[in-house]
């Protein structure tokens, strides 16, 4: 078997060693008897090899026949006990490799849920899921073939020296000779192959993309009969995967017949001047028949550690490789959160509320000196600036109000500012300049997830979990019960499709909800928003990607969401926002225009050119 050659390696491997030791390190015991038997088993494979050359001494002279079972037994037990102690190492190092890898996971998934929205703006999905699946298989192969093994090899290779000069010295000096043109060799052919497995994971990663791409956009290549185009350019990255495939191959798999061709030579020479030395001693060194025999033993046996030294070296680099990429993610900077303003459930008027326990579902701001604000929905901007990149400013100077239950409306072409507005209010990004206050509270001074939680949100994009119809509604409140469910599902005119399907609430939906239409998953998704039973509610586009008279069911469900909630809407359909209380006209992060449907028709502004048809939104 040829070294297993990784396309990279780690560029800080003392750091990555170091934090990767220490989920190691809390498993110490194991790892203590997994050195303690790992010893024993390669302790053991020289040691009765060295004994062999006793039991030949007592074969050659008859007078010690009684003695030669003794040996024999001694023998049996050596080995045997060296192979109970490999058993048992590598059996703790399978659950010792999955426990580490299942804490890597844990740890991996838990960071992933507290980073920052910008994090995930800068990496793709396919970025994230490598350290997931191809990172984590590396680390996990190098641990269950590598880890153990690296160190049993290391002891054996240092012992076989150690016995071949300590059996005959002059013998030695020759077999270093050409254990040092293996060890050259096999430098030379793992670099010229790690180069080319670089090559090949670049064009297989490119490849697979391709594959993604086409398998995602199947119907826009059919749309545009581009099938013939399509595979002829996965001829083109297939052929030259194959090209780049065969000359890491054929480096790598050069290998195994060039040590061991070197071997059998190596073999070939010791055993004749061996032989010589038997008959004719030279330069002092005399070798006796029984030593031979041995040494001959520890000839063959070096070949094998030092070629599977040069795998597990290269597997464990590369799981090292894998380690680095997982902890970047692991040690990456959550998202900050100084906020102290808490949501509890109270009771009682404004004047007198009350801190309880029970679900109320009346809710209150709680300060640090435990003074209780009513939770109403009032949101305003005061001055704000922001941008996502220092020199691109996205808002600059905005300042805008909404007051509990009033629906504020946003118009503008796209990246005018629109859903950053948005975003700010949930405090997905922060905020350069001014502040933004909700309920009179600087929104910087509310803990996250509880300024979150008094927030819905339906997008354009709607977004379904593998799962029922009920789970799907229920992730808005994971508490609720069915009668809410079924409650929350007509209020948003979701029951009627819901009753015929299948197998109704229950359901089962996947592929991001595939088998249900884009106007039906959207009423799941009002659905889900009106369980949560927010004050506050964000309509991104909510309408805007279905049809007409879709359109009317899902605007009915609207309607009653936004009962009696501050709702910040976004829409391309200037239809839907004719009833809102407040509409602004946005253009490059700049508030051109602002007022009602109807004072902004009389103006005659930049709103009634869009409204006329004399103007199209981009």
């Amino acid at each position: 078997m040829p070294p297993i050659l990784n396309s990279k390696r780690p560029t800080n491997l003392k750091g990555t060693a170091k934090q990767f030791l220490h989920y190691l390190g809390n498993h110490k015991i194991l790892l203590l008897i997994v050195a303690i038997l790992v010893t024993i088993s390669a302790m053991a494979n020289l040691i009765g090899t060295y004994m062999f050359r006793y039991v030949i001494r007592i074969a050659e002279d008859v007078n010690q026949y009684p003695n030669l079972w003794k040996f024999i037994l001694i023998e049996v037990a050596i080995y045997l006990s060296g192979a109970l102690s490999t058993l048992g190492y590598t059996q703790i190092m399978v659950y010792l490799a999955q426990k580490v890898i299942y804490e890597l996971r844990r740890d991996m998934f838990s960071k992933m849920e507290t980073l920052p929205l910008a994090f995930f703006d800068h990496q793709t999905h396919g970025q994230i899921m490598s350290n997931y699946t191809n990172d984590i298989d590396m680390l996990s192969d190098a641990m269950n073939n590598a880890f153990a093994m690296l160190i049993s090899n290391f002891i054996q290779i240092v012992g076989l020296f150690v016995l071949l000069f300590v059996i005959n010295w002059l013998l030695s000096i020759l077999c270093t000779i050409f254990y040092i043109i293996i060890f050259v060799y096999v430098v030379y052919a793992s670099k010229r192959a790690k180069h080319n497995f670089e090559k090949q994971q670049d064009a297989m990663a490119k490849l697979n993309g391709f594959v993604e791409e086409s398998l995602s956009g199947q119907k826009v290549v059919m749309v545009f009969n581009h099938e013939e185009e399509n595979i002829a350019e996965f001829q083109k990255q297939n052929v030259f995967l194959q090209k780049v495939g065969e000359n890491a191959l054929r480096y790598s798999f050069s290998m195994v017949p060039f040590v061991v061709s070197v071997s059998y030579i190596n073999y070939a020479i010791v055993a004749i001047i061996g032989g010589l030395l038997v008959i004719h001693p030279l330069l002092g060194v005399t070798f006796a028949a029984a030593d031979m025999a041995a040494y001959l033993v520890f000839v063959r046996q070096a070949t094998l550690p030092i070629n599977q030294f040069t795998q597990q070296a290269n597997l464990l680099l590369g799981g090292m490789a894998g380690a680095e990429r997982i902890f970047k993610l692991i040690n990456e900077t959550p998202e900050i959160d100084n906020g102290n303003v808490t949501l509890v459930n109270v009771k009682g008027d404004d004047e007198h509320m009350i801190e309880v326990n029970d679900k109320t579902n009346q809710w209150a701001w709680k300060k640090t000196d435990d003074t209780l604000v009513p939770l109403k929905g009032d949101v305003r901007f005061y001055n704000v600036d922001f941008a996502y990149y220092q020199d691109k400013p996205i808002l600059s100077d905005l300042s805008l109000y909404a007051k509990p239950g009033q629906k504020i409306a946003f118009v503008g072409s796209t990246g005018a500012g629109k859903t950053t507005i948005t975003n700010l209010i949930n405090r997905f990004y922060e905020i350069n300049g001014g502040s933004i206050t909700y309920d009179g509270i600087d929104i910087k001074d509310i803990k996250k997830h509880d300024l979150r939680h008094s927030l819905g949100i339906v997008l354009q994009d709607t977004h379904l979990f593998t799962g029922t119809i009920k789970e799907n509604i229920k992730y808005g409140k994971l508490d609720a019960t069915d009668d809410e469910v079924i409650q929350a599902a007509k209020l948003a005119n979701a029951d009627s499709f819901i009753r015929k399907l299948p197998n109704g609430y229950n359901t089962y939906i996947s592929g991001d909800g595939a088998n249900l239409s884009q106007g039906q998953r959207q009423l799941l998704s009002i659905a889900r928003a009106m369980i949560a039973d927010t004050p506050v509610l964000i309509l991104d586009e909510a309408t805007s990607s279905i049809d007409t008279r879709t359109e009317a069911l899902v605007e009915k469900g609207m309607d009653k969401l936004m009962e009696g909630r501050t709702v910040f809407m976004i829409a391309h359909r200037l239809s839907t926002i004719k009833n809102a209380n407040a509409i602004m006209v946005l253009e490059h992060g700049v508030i051109i225009e602002r007022g009602t449907h109807e004072e902004l028709l009389a103006k005659k502004g930049i709103y009634y050119q869009l409204y006329t048809g004399a103007l199209e939104l981009d």
